[in-house]
C-alpha cells in the first residue's frame, strides 16, 4: 500500500471512541489494493474506496489519510471547499416523463448517520441495537403514503430474505469485502432489518453499511416522482429524530457524514434500471457516460454485469453538488442515453450526439 500509508497504519493515534488507523485502512489491506483506485480487484468502472471512517470525528482526526482520499474520489474537492445541499424538489427540471419503453425503474437513495453513535465498523452490540429501537420508533411516527412497518432481519426466514434482495428491495448477505474486512458485518443479522411503506416505494434500511439508508423507488420512468417522496420522507424522517432530541452527523465542509468517504457530501445515489441493447455493446458508451458525470453497473448490484442489455445507470458524484444537482445530471444523461439508443436501433450514428465534459 506504499511506505506513507504504512505509516500511518503504525501511527497509534485514535479518535475518542478508540478508532485508530489501522481499523479505518484494514479493508484496503485485505483487498491488496490501495486506499482509493479503479483497480481490477475493485469495480473496472467505479472508483474503490479502501477505507472507512469508525466513528464522526475519524474525518477530522486522521485527514491526513481521508484528506487525499476525498480528493481523489470527489474530483479534486479541497480540504477548504464547502458542501452545498438543496432538497427541494421542485428545484428539479423535468424528470417526470422518461421513456418507460427503456426505462424499467427510477430510484434515489441516500444514507444518514445519527449523531453520538459510533459508526458501523466501530459500532458495539449495544449501539446497534438502540439505534434500531430509536429508528423504528421514529419511523413509526410517519404517516399518509409513508406509512409503513419494520421488518427485523433476526424474524425473517432465508426465503424472505432472498425474495426481498432479488425484488432489489433488500441489501445483500454480508458477503462484499467492504462488510466483511470493516467488521460491519459484526453481528450479523442482530439489530438489522428493513423498513418500507405499504406501496414498497419508500425503504429505509437499518444498520448495514451506514446506520440508515433512505430509499425512494418505482417502476417506470417518473424520476421527479421518485425525488419528490424522496425529499419528502427525508425531511420527515430528520424532523422526527429531531424532535427524539437526536440529529444526523453533518458539517460545512463534507456535508453528511458517512461510513464511506466515496458517500460523503449528499451520499445520494439517483439512478435507472435502462435497456440500452444496442448503446450498452458501443464502443463509445463508456466515454459517453463520463462525459455526462454518470456510471454504469449490472442492476444485480455494484459487482455483477448487465444481463439482456439492462444496466443500472446512475451518478458518480456524491460531494460538491446538491441533490438536486445530482438528479438533473442522472434525468438529462438519461434522455440522452435514449436517443443515441434509437439512433442506433435505426442503424445511424450518434457521432453528432456525443456530449461535452459536464
Amino acid at each position: 500500500m506504499g511506505r506513507e500509508l504504512g505509516l500511518y497504519i503504525k501511527d497509534a493515534r485514535r479518535g475518542r471512541w478508540s478508532f485508530t488507523r489501522a481499523r479505518a485502512v484494514r479493508y484496503a489491506e485485505q483487498r491488496g489494493g490501495s486506499c482509493c483506485s479503479c483497480e481490477a480487484r475493485g469495480h473496472p468502472f467505479i472508483m474503490t474506496v479502501g477505507c472507512v471512517a469508525g466513528d464522526e470525528e475519524s474525518y477530522e482526526v486522521f485527514k491526513e489519510l481521508f484528506d487525499p482520499v476525498i480528493e481523489d474520489r470527489h474530483g479534486g474537492y479541497k480540504p477548504s471547499d464547502q458542501h452545498k445541499t438543496d432538497l427541494n424538489a421542485d428545484n428539479l427540471q423535468g424528470g417526470d416523463d422518461l421513456d418507460p419503453n427503456y426505462v424499467l425503474s427510477s430510484r434515489v437513495r441516500t444514507g444518514r448517520s445519527i449523531r453520538g453513535f459510533c459508526l458501523p465498523p466501530h459500532c458495539s452490540r449495544g449501539e446497534r441495537r438502540a439505534i434500531e429501537k430509536l429508528s423504528v420508533e421514529a419511523l413509526g411516527s410517519l404517516d399518509g403514503d409513508l406509512k409503513g412497518k419494520y421488518y427485523a432481519l433476526r424474524n425473517m426466514t432465508d426465503a424472505e430474505q432472498q425474495q426481498l434482495i432479488d425484488d432489489h428491495f433488500l441489501f445483500d448477505k454480508p458477503v462484499s469485502p467492504l462488510l466483511l474486512a470493516s467488521g460491519m458485518a459484526r453481528d450479523w443479522p442482530d439489530a438489522r432489518g428493513i423498513w418500507h411503506n405499504d406501496n414498497k416505494t419508500f425503504l429505509v434500511w437499518i444498520n448495514e453499511e451506514d446506520h440508515l439508508r433512505v430509499i425512494s423507488m418505482q417502476k417506470g420512468g417518473n424520476m421527479k416522482e421518485v425525488f419528490n417522496r424522496f425529499c419528502t420522507g427525508l425531511t420527515k424522517i430528520e424532523s422526527l429524530f429531531k424532535g427524539k432530541n437526536y440529529e444526523f452527523m453533518w458539517n460545512p465542509h463534507l456535508g453528511y457524514i458517512l461510513t464511506c468517504p466515496s458517500n460523503l457530501g449528499t451520499g445520494l445515489r439517483a439512478g435507472v434500471h435502462i435497456k440500452l441493447p444496442h448503446l450498452g455493446k458501443h464502443e463509445k458508451f463508456g466515454e459517453v457516460l463520463k462525459r455526462l458525470r454518470l456510471q454504469k453497473r449490472g442492476t444485480g448490484g455494484v459487482d455483477t454485469a448487465a444481463v439482456g442489455g439492462v444496466f443500472d445507470v446512475s451518478n458518480a458524484d456524491r460531494l460538491g453538488f446538491s441533490e438536486v444537482e445530482l438528479v438533473q445530471m442522472v434525468v438529462d444523461g438519461v434522455k440522452l442515453l435514449i436517443e443515441m439508443e434509437k439512433r442506433l436501433e435505426k442503424g445511424q450514428s450518434i457521432d453528432d450526439l456525443m456530449p461535452a465534459q459536464k
